[in-house]
């Protein structure tokens, strides 16, 4: 997580729906498989973390590195002070997009499927090797054999943009990327709490490195991670895309990740109120999506 970060349950249930497909170029497609949302009223939540909150992350990430590098180079100290935030209702999907959802997109629209260069790889200046990127990428428009319920990446913040047009084109409602607040609000429920599931760390109720295995999973495979809202995977698994730009002065056409993936230790990174900057053009194996349904 630190090097790759620097510098800047059961499976969800599915609706199967007839759709004709309205974005163009469009192939025939019958049906599509709609992802489940869960519902988040309108109201007020506690936003932001505090000084407490925020050592109590850097001494996870010290006890799970050995090293206080997130420390010394402040990490966390951009994340707003705790505040009461109002947010209108919304629906958000309850785990990240997968590569099934994803694919039918693809097909549908002759959108490029998920993939990088070993040339963009190096140039990005990430640490994992792009031999690691392998068995994300897909081949002939297919996503990799039996990662079809994993969490779809190797997608730009341009591709999550896309495929929420097609999939609102395709269902009459639209669907979009979550802002900062939204996304927060999703995973740490009205409280504050410091996790999706309460104030405690626990590594059994995420995919991160600490008890996983070092790379996706199929998604909603922790229900005992699932926030008040019972949104999944909201923590762990992957980073994942927002509508909200990165603050002024940290660079243009940068956004918010958020979530941690399974790539992290600790897990300071992966709480809700924890989010960094990534350049939009980014196509990172640790960077997936979910979207709001309007």
């Amino acid at each position: 997580m630190l090097a790759a970060m620097r510098p800047s349950a059961a499976a969800p249930v599915f609706l199967l729906a007839a759709v004709l497909v309205l974005a163009a170029p469009v192939r025939p497609a019958a049906a599509i498989e709609l992802p489940e949302v869960v519902e988040v009223p309108a109201g007020r939540f506690i936003a932001g973390s505090d000084p407490a909150e925020r050592e109590a992350a850097y001494r996870l990430d010290e006890a799970a590195y050995g090293h206080d590098v997130t420390r010394r180079q402040r990490w966390y100290e951009s994340e707003p002070p705790r505040y009461e935030a109002w947010l209108a209702a919304f629906a958000i999907t309850a785990t990240p997009i997968t590569n099934r959802l994803y694919a039918a997109f693809v097909a549908a629209t002759g959108h490029p499927a998920p993939a990088v260069s070993e040339a963009e790889w190096r140039r990005s200046g990430l640490v994992h090797p792009y031999e690691r990127t392998r068995r994300h990428a897909w081949q002939g428009g297919r996503p990799p054999t039996g990662r079809e319920d994993h969490p779809v990446v190797l997608v730009s913040h341009a591709d999550a943009e896309a495929f929420a047009a097609w999939l609102s084109a395709a269902t009459g409602r639209r669907w979009r990327l979550p802002t900062a607040p939204e996304w927060e609000k999703a995973a740490r429920g009205c409280d504050g709490r410091r996790f999706p599931w309460g104030a405690a760390w626990d590594p059994r109720r995420l995919n991160s490195h600490d008890a996983g295995p070092f790379d996706t999973l199929p998604v909603g495979r922790f229900p005992a991670g699932a926030s008040p809202f019972g949104l999944l995977d909201a923590a762990g698994q992957v980073f994942e895309w927002t509508a909200s730009p990165v603050a002024p002065g940290a660079g243009p056409g940068h956004y918010l990740v958020k979530g941690g993936s399974w790539d992290d230790r600790g897990c300071g990174v992966c709480r809700p109120a924890a989010g960094h900057g990534r350049p939009a053009g980014l196509k990172h194996i640790l960077i997936g999506f979910r979207l709001v349904r309007e």
